[in-house]
């Protein structure tokens, strides 16, 4: 199944990329089976089976995901979006986009309220496939360790007081309606202005998006004897004054000192558990004091994560000066 999840994974960065280029011919399920070496029925059905969905549905949710975003963004007339992601008028993307998330084009380009975008699947993913053993190649490369001061922006984000990790924190969220990890990762991905997005955020799920550990005296008591609850949102400008989904909270991130644990690109299949001990490493010989520093354990100071194998894998801490 790992070889499967594999490949829908290609077959998803091919589509992404194709939509992009408004290459149509490159989106059609039999140019793919061919070039993956399968049968169009086969493909078909292992898709389903890894994504939970049939592959035009998927198809027809990302060209919708990524209108929304020229809609919102661009200046593009309504027409000439239909037509650049596939539609044959501007009727029928209208009823495609009032179907999928509530209202019509015309309405969201006029008020852009949060919505659930198909973001992108990840079905090769270590953290969400339990027990996936993968990372067994040595780093290449070592850990750099600076210090920044971050301006004080919002945090807008879930978060859970009981779980323990990335899998399990999603295990447990997909228990409260509206919040399981697709819901909220389409949601966000529909915020406009994320401090951390590099741009492109519809071809990239995790464009923006984070995970976070925030001191808090109601959170789990981590190894380092802290309450820390666990969260999963985006970084917005200190004078955001958009809407806030009703399954999310926004809280106030004062400006701040952090020490920065970043590790550079990496082959996720093969290095990711090689890269996680490194950082675990880094962080528990880290000698805060020969810096002037301390670890700054201050109640809702926040500890951010990022997570990006093409770009990098971050720890930030927050710390103060002696």
């Amino acid at each position: 199944m790992t070889a499967w999840h594999r490949t829908v994974q290609e077959i998803i960065d091919e589509v992404d990329a194709a939509i992009k280029k408004e290459d149509d011919e490159a989106l059609a399920l039999k140019a793919l089976s061919e070039r993956m070496g399968y049968s169009e029925y086969h493909m078909s059905r292992r898709f389903s089976e890894i994504s939970g969905m049939q592959f035009r549905d998927y198809l027809r949710l990302r060209r919708l995901a990524f209108a929304l975003k020229d809609l919102r963004d661009g200046r593009d007339g309504i027409l000439n979006i239909a037509v650049k992601y596939g539609f044959s008028s501007q009727e029928a993307f209208t009823r495609a986009f009032k179907a999928a998330y509530g209202i019509t084009p015309a309405e969201y380009r006029k008020s852009p309220v949060p919505v659930v975008l198909q973001t992108i699947l990840r079905p090769f993913d270590c953290y969400l496939l339990e027990g996936d053993a993968n990372g067994m190649e040595e780093s290449k490369q070592d850990v750099k360790t600076y210090f920044v001061n971050i301006p004080a922006h919002k945090f807008l984000h879930i978060r859970n007081y009981e779980s323990i990790g990335y899998w399990d924190f999603w295990q447990k969220e997909a228990t409260v309606p509206g919040c399981d990890c697709g819901t909220i990762c389409g949601l966000l991905d529909s915020i406009p202005g994320k401090l951390d997005d590099v741009g492109g955020g519809s071809e990239d799920a995790s464009s923006g998006q984070l995970m976070a550990w925030i001191n808090e005296p109601a959170g789990r008591i981590c190894s380092w004897g802290i309450p820390l609850a666990e969260a999963y949102g985006v970084r917005l400008p200190a004078d955001y004054a958009g809407p806030v989904p009703s399954q999310m909270q926004l809280m106030d991130v004062p400006e701040g000192e952090y020490v920065v644990f970043e590790h550079g690109p990496f082959d996720f299949e093969t290095e990711n558990r090689a890269v996680e001990e490194k950082m675990e490493e880094a962080m528990k010989a880290m000698d805060y004091a020969k810096y002037g520093y301390q670890l700054d354990t201050t109640q809702g100071r926040v500890f951010y994560f990022y997570h990006d194998a093409k770009r990098f894998w971050k720890y930030v801490r927050p710390v103060r000066k002696l």
